[in-house]
């Protein structure tokens, strides 16, 4: 009887330590899933403020179409790769391309903004300041949400490694999350927008 009682306690044991650790992982990975949701809305607002920056430097910048038209692609490419990293947060091939893609919008736009400054009177428009510093604060933004994306990643990556979480997480097939960094050194700087 004594055998009986054990093995019933025992297999409870098993059974509360199992729902615990997928509970805690499911937990975890829903928090990463949100913390990359503030990441897409600021990333979403950064490529809606390209527009309008484009058109306002257009009329100033008449001979520098082919950076304009750069940037326009650059923007297109981070916004696609924006819409499946949203599909897939923490799968390292969506990161990756969406930080390869952001790498490349953050250099275009830093051509156009060093192109600007051979413009006076672009520099003192003041729907171009207003912009920059819109651009500077979703940049902020940015940084700020993709750091607690990243924390939230570890937080989950740690708990899926530690046993006896790790046992859960390879059974419920839970996969390592990817961190969401900056591909390029140049990118590690927000990009400069004094006027």
């Amino acid at each position: 009887m004594g055998i009986i009682i054990a093995s019933i306690v025992l297999v409870l044991l098993v059974a509360v330590i199992i729902i615990n650790g997928y509970n805690h992982l499911v937990t975890l990975k829903k928090r990463y899933e949100n913390a990359y949701a503030q990441i897409d809305v600021q990333l979403r607002r950064r490529h809606d403020l390209i527009p309008n920056l484009v058109e306002t430097v257009k009329g100033y910048m008449a001979y520098e179409k082919e950076t304009l038209e750069a940037v326009i692609a650059a923007r297109n490419a981070a916004i696609a790769a924006t819409t499946q990293a949203a599909a897939a947060p923490g799968d390292p091939q969506a990161m990756q391309q969406l930080g390869q893609a952001e790498a490349a919008l953050t250099g275009t736009l830093g051509r156009l903004f060093a192109l600007s400054e051979s413009y006076p009177d672009l520099k003192a428009d003041k729907s171009m300041g207003q912009l920059m510093e819109e651009l500077r604060s979703t940049e902020n933004r940015i940084a700020f949400a993709r750091q607690a994306f990243n924390d939230a990643v570890t937080l989950y990556n740690t708990k899926r490694e530690v046993f006896p979480s790790n046992l859960v997480a390879n059974t419920f097939n839970f996969r390592e999350a990817q961190l969401l960094e900056e591909s390029s050194p140049e990118v590690k700087q927000v990009p400069r927008v004094s006027f």
